[in-house]
């Protein structure tokens, strides 16, 4: 897989070939990472990227024709690429939109910045990709952490037993984890798992993980869910 991070602050990155999970992709040959300046698909002087908006208004747009160029320089039609727009109206991005983002040949995020994307941009992307229900001041930290959670799935770079009994792999938070010593300060390890009993284990774990889920995110269970009218009356 190609990942190509499309920005204004390419300085942003530079530690990102070091984070360990994303290095272990690229030096195993699952992933290529490539960071675009998007100023240098600019005119002018000045390579300027953005202008105040059409109608008034506070802030700046990034401009559509910069943005685009670069987006082109790094499509190849022959590939399998999914275009990425971060923005607060996308869906929200969770564990499944990863495991389907890692599917692709060729990811190409595009970070805005300022007061946002000019709307055209929009029409360009595959995917509009909301981070949560919160501002940034650019789409570079939200960008890295696509990198990262898509880059964790390519075949090899962690351990498939790992991945299966993470938080949100099967719909609920993972169950609690304990390691040596048995007992701290009066707060002791679960007997269950210092049984040897694995099949008792695998019970605990999963009747902790539901209780987890139940009790810090109830909102991912579905019958939850199905309690909770949405608009209208109607449910979710």
């Amino acid at each position: 897989m190609k990942i190509s991070i499309l920005t204004i602050s390419p300085e942003e990155f530079s530690g990102l070939g070091h984070d360990h999970v994303i290095d272990r992709a690229v030096r195993s040959g699952q992933l290529s990472l490539e960071i675009v300046d998007i100023r240098l698909f600019a005119d002018g002087c000045f390579r300027k990227v953005d202008d105040s908006p059409y109608g008034g208004g506070a802030g700046m747009i990034m401009r559509v024709a910069p943005v685009m160029s670069a987006v082109r320089s790094v499509r190849k039609e022959d590939e399998d690429t999914c275009v990425i727009a971060l923005s607060p109206a996308g869906n929200r991005y969770d564990q499944k939109m990863a495991g389907a983002l890692k599917e692709y040949g060729h990811l190409i995020i595009i970070c805005g910045h300022y007061e946002g994307l000019d709307e055209r941009i929009y029409a360009y992307a595959d995917r509009i990709i909301s981070m949560g229900d919160y501002i940034l001041s650019g789409g570079e930290i939200a960008a890295m952490a696509i990198a990262d959670s898509v880059a964790r799935l390519l075949p090899g770079v962690i351990r498939e037993s790992s991945l299966a009994e993470e938080s949100f792999t099967d719909g609920l938070l993972e169950y609690p984890q304990y390691t040596k010593p048995a007992d701290y300060e009066g707060r002791k390890v679960p007997e269950v798992l210092l049984s040897g009993n694995h099949e008792a284990i695998r019970a605990w774990r999963r009747e902790q993980a539901e209780a987890r889920t139940r009790r810090c995110r109830p909102d991912l269970l579905p019958e939850r869910q199905e309690e909770v009218p949405g608009p209208g009356g109607m449910h979710d």
